[in-house]
């Protein structure tokens, strides 16, 4: 029976990445029928809302969505989607797996974490007034159960996967009481998982040491605005934006997205390069319990990857979206 999965194709390069995405899956015959919404710019101008109510219907119905890039207005206009989508539908945890890709250049050759970050509160949930002309005040939230919650995901997240460290990512030296509330719920969760190694760093020497020495990290536990930061950071490490899988989590609901921008300067040209989405999509199929069907398009995309001669503008190759993604499907139906 066909799995129902809610697909948001965005804007920008979106539709031309999802639409990359969508003809993977057909060529691969994965048992999925997508069930189409907009939001956003596109949403916007068709709506009067970027974040509709039948897309979040459509989401809860599903419980599965995956979601091409979205456009957010700086300093103007609506708010961010993506913030709005983990408000309404409590995706409390953010997880993004770091590691090199074969074929892929980068600094390092040893990459391979896991940043988890809290998707609901801190500075990051935009709450914020001016208090007189010339004075804008934001709030960090910090509560003990956003912390504990996500706390409980990295571990169990680390337990799952076989991986044997986590670090909290904290400002705690100068904010004792937000930070320091942070850390209080994660030590405390962590004394229940005495197989799994706890330790903590101050955000800065972390950046400092992840682009140093980025193998001596597992997984990373961060809150809201830390984890937006510091996972960008260690995309950086690995080759980019462009080739690393987002998803968003709660209880019974999750978004898988390409964590890339929606990169207007090149939309419509045919440019973009549609790894990180499809990358995002596989762990879709993991969560929805298709991992052979995953690993299966996965080594279709390393032996491309590894071969070389395939490769989009930001992977320093000439190739198109359509050129890599009929590779891809070449590589799938061999």
């Amino acid at each position: 029976m066909s799995r129902i999965v809610t697909l948001i194709p965005g804007d920008g390069i979106g539709p031309e990445v999802t639409e990359a995405v969508v003809r993977i899956f057909k060529v691969a015959q994965i048992d999925v029928d997508w069930e189409r919404h907009d939001a956003g710019v596109i949403a916007f101008k068709r709506y009067g809302q970027s974040l509709p109510g039948e897309l979040l219907d459509s989401i809860r119905r599903t419980r599965v969505a995956l979601k091409g890039p979205i456009t957010t207005p700086i300093a103007e206009g609506f708010t961010s989607v993506n913030v709005g989508l983990r408000k309404a539908l409590d995706l409390y945890a953010n997880l993004r797996p770091v590691r090199n890709l074969a074929g892929v250049a980068s600094r390092f050759s040893n990459v391979d974490l896991v940043i988890v970050r809290e998707n609901t509160e801190d500075l990051y949930a935009g709450l914020e007034h001016q208090i007189v002309p010339g004075v804008v005040e934001s709030l960090k939230i910090i509560t003990e159960k956003a912390s504990t919650r996500i706390s409980q995901f990295a571990f169990e997240h680390a337990r799952r996967t076989g991986r044997k460290r986590v670090t909290a990512i904290h400002k705690a030296n100068i904010m004792k009481l937000s930070d320091g509330l942070f850390l209080e719920s994660t030590r405390k969760v962590g004394r229940e998982y005495t197989d799994i190694t706890y330790d903590e760093r101050i955000v800065d020497a972390a950046c400092m040491q992840l682009v140093m020495r980025p193998e001596k990290f597992d997984v990373l536990l961060l809150p809201n605005l830390y984890g937006d930061i510091v996972s960008d950071l260690c995309a950086g490490l690995v080759g980019g934006l462009g080739v690393v899988p987002g998803a968003n989590l709660g209880i019974d609901t999750a978004v898988f997205e390409a964590v890339h921008g929606s990169a207007p300067d090149i939309a419509d040209k045919n440019l973009a390069n549609p790894t990180a989405l499809l990358l995002s999509a596989l762990m879709l199929l993991d969560h929805i319990g298709l991992p052979k069907d995953a690993l299966r398009i996965r080594a279709a995309l390393d032996r491309i990857l590894t071969a070389g001669e395939v490769r989009t503008h930001d992977l320093g190759g000439t190739a198109t979206t359509t050129d890599f993604t009929d590779a891809i499907c070449r590589e799938i139906e061999k």
